[in-house]
């Protein structure tokens, strides 16, 4: 096997556009049918409980198949795994546009998401290889746009959708750009990245998909639950101790799948962290907010998306600015700040009325997420920066692993606080005990903001060379 780049040269401008394509299709799914749910479940005759799966297992399949990527980069070309990733996800469009019954469109989602949750990762990875350090904050600034933007409009793209045609021409409107971007990838796409001489563990990809998939299983089933059903606990049960197994196979073994020694570098730690807790803000923030003006202000599920916009194309055009200041200054300043916007903004969504101003909640989410883009990409940046060239593809699985992770827990801890204090609240109107609910839920967001802002004063100040060797420029 050939164990070193490809000696071919390559245009580092296509490569970034075709990714960033692919990577922003795939995560614009995340949030995509979240307006659509009401139609799909009228179309298909199924529950809320059901339909939830719908957004619920692509976030779980994505968990599941990151922690692999890291085997698969050093075990494939960088361009076989794109080519693969858009035709999985490609082939989950079709599926989901054609879809009969529910049962076919979960199993649609579940492909699309194996796609997506290679893609992201395996983009990181590519672009980690073929920018030097003094540039990867603008790279990833790039990165952080997609993760910000994508997942922000995919509200508004689909209550307008849903309100004109029907729910299947999400997946129409998505299949043409993805077949285009693949075939430009088999075109245009090279390799990029090492291979090494690797071996497929399954048992260790059994033990992380019980770990990871259990306990993401029973987060996402918590806020809906409770903390204290049987499915929770059996959930929590069951991942933890597949992925005690799965952690102490991966250190024993001496080619892991998942490379857990990434935690012995302290500023990959605590970034992994930080940006854990700074995605829980995020997602558990935009939930909330559309359950606010939906169901107390009665907005429609159009405009309710069109508020979330202004903060999405904030973060969007923040973030190749962010990674360019993070090049020279690092990321601890932007942390600090960006925390404290976190922890500021929190304060006015833990005092929300049944006549707070609309315009003034958009103002305030799009200053949160204006904070948000001084966190995330760069934090994710340093981290990776700390680490050794060989170890680059386990930090970025490790580090959408993690992400995923904080996601999940950060909405099902916020949904449960919102109900839990909706029931318990002393109020006569339904609407006065939601809102006391979703006031409580934001006094725990601001909890954890203010953990961030506190654990970003350990950062160190400036970002950390890598040690062996500039990457391809």
């Amino acid at each position: 096997m050939n164990t070193g780049t490809e000696q071919q040269t390559y245009n580092r401008n296509i490569i970034v556009g075709l990714l960033i394509a692919g990577a922003f299709i795939a995560i614009l799914n995340q949030t995509l049918l979240v307006t659509a749910l009401p139609h799909i479940m009228a179309d298909l005759n199924i529950d809320a409980t059901k339909a939830q799966w719908l957004t619920t297992a692509f976030m779980l399949t994505n968990g599941i198949l990151i922690p692999i990527t890291a085997f698969l980069i050093e075990k494939f070309s960088s361009r076989a795994l794109v080519i693969a990733a858009m035709s999985i996800f490609v082939a989950g469009t079709v599926v989901g546009a054609v879809a009969p019954n529910f049962p076919v469109l979960l199993a649609a989602r579940i492909i699309q998401a194996a796609g997506a949750g290679i893609m992201m990762p395996l983009m990181q990875t590519i672009f980690l290889t073929i920018f030097p350090v003094e540039k990867r904050g603008a790279a990833m600034g790039m990165v952080g746009l997609v993760i910000a933007f994508a997942p922000a409009i995919g509200p508004t793209l689909s209550g307008w959708i849903v309100d004109s045609f029907t729910w299947r021409y999400l997946f129409y409107i998505i299949l043409p750009i993805a077949l285009i971007d693949l075939v430009l990838v088999i075109l245009l796409m090279k390799n990029v990245t090492k291979l090494r001489e690797t071996s497929v563990d399954i048992l260790s990809i059994i033990l992380s998909s019980l770990g990871f998939g259990g306990l993401l299983y029973g987060f996402s089933n918590a806020g809906s639950e409770g903390w204290g059903s049987n499915t929770v606990l059996i959930s929590f049960a069951v991942g933890a101790v597949a992925l005690f197994f799965f952690i102490s196979r991966q250190l024993r073994i001496k080619r892991p799948i998942l490379e857990f020694r990434v935690f012995q570098s302290w500023t990959f730690t605590i970034t992994t962290l930080l940006g854990m807790i700074v995605f829980a803000l995020m997602i558990g923030t935009e939930t909330i907010l559309p359950l606010y003006t939906q169901n107390v202000r009665d907005v429609t599920a159009f405009d309710s998306g069109l508020m979330l916009l202004p903060g999405a194309i904030a973060m969007g055009i923040m973030s190749p600015i962010i990674g360019r200041i993070f090049d020279k200054i690092g990321g601890k300043g932007l942390a600090i700040i960006g925390f404290a916007i976190l922890l500021l903004t929190s304060i006015p969504f833990a005092d929300l009325q049944m006549d707070t101003s609309l315009t003034f909640i958009i103002v305030i989410y799009t200053l949160r997420m204006m904070g948000t883009s001084m966190i995330m990409m760069p934090l994710t940046t340093a981290g990776i920066n700390a680490l050794p060239m060989h170890l680059i593809p386990h930090g970025t699985a490790m580090n959408n692993t993690m992400r995923q992770i904080g996601g999940s827990i950060g909405t099902a801890v916020l949904i449960s606080v919102m109900s839990n204090s909706a029931k318990n609240a002393a109020a006569s109107n339904p609407l006065n005990a939601l809102i006391h609910g979703m006031n409580s839920a934001f006094i725990v967001a601001a909890v954890l903001a203010l953990i961030g802002f506190i654990l970003s004063f350990t950062l160190k100040k400036k970002p950390q060379a890598d040690k062996q060797g500039q990457p391809a420029r």
